[in-house]
């Protein structure tokens, strides 16, 4: 029984690494700056996604927890070489804590799709995922942190963080295209 547990914490780990590496990995794109809100457009809401999707709550929420934590101590793995404390209080600060319950949402939204059994219902709720925890729940972290952090005026917050909406759609699309294929070549579990 030993060397089940052990096994399924070494699977759980590597999972989570993987999680984390893709994320930051995806930060080698350069970010692009809108101008209207000190926050960049970047790939890495990508890979939030699909880690959300591929890995399930518990695995994506601890490899977002890996992220900000190689944020914190300093390493450059956010989109434009930036880590350190400065960006855990900085402007784009609220939407890198949102990965977290945001990869949350998407990986127990992805759990539910498992009874799906036509691939276009289960890509629906893919997407569907993506946009409630991607989207929704990222955002929202974001326009809080902005508003009552970085003291930014609501409306302004709230209108700025709606330009990247059409974009987080195409990746939503993507990042459910890509786990259907995934799907189709693996076993993906999810935990």
């Amino acid at each position: 029984m030993k060397n089940a547990s052990t096994a399924a914490g070494f699977r759980n780990s590597t999972f989570t690494a993987l999680g984390a590496g893709l994320v930051v990995a995806l930060g080698a794109a350069p970010p692009i700056p809108l101008g209207i809100l000190p926050v960049p457009v970047t790939l890495q809401s990508f890979g939030v996604m699909l880690a959300g999707l591929l890995l399930g709550p518990r695995r994506a929420g601890a490899a977002m927890l890996v992220v900000v934590a190689l944020v914190a101590m300093g390493l450059p793995v956010l989109a434009g070489g930036r880590g350190g404390l400065a960006v855990l209080i900085g402007p784009t600060a609220g939407y890198l804590y949102g990965w977290v319950p945001g990869a949350m949402l998407i990986g127990a939204l992805a759990l539910r799709a498992d009874r799906v059994e036509s691939m276009l219902g289960r890509g629906v709720v893919y997407v569907g995922a993506c946009m409630a925890g991607g989207v929704a729940v990222v955002h929202a972290c974001g326009v809080l942190w902005l508003t009552g952090v970085i003291g930014l005026e609501f409306g302004k917050a709230l209108w700025g963080t709606l330009l990247f909406v059409p974009g987080d759609l195409i990746k939503a699309l993507a990042a459910a295209l890509v786990c259907r294929r995934i799907e189709a070549l693996i076993s993906v579990r999810r935990h």
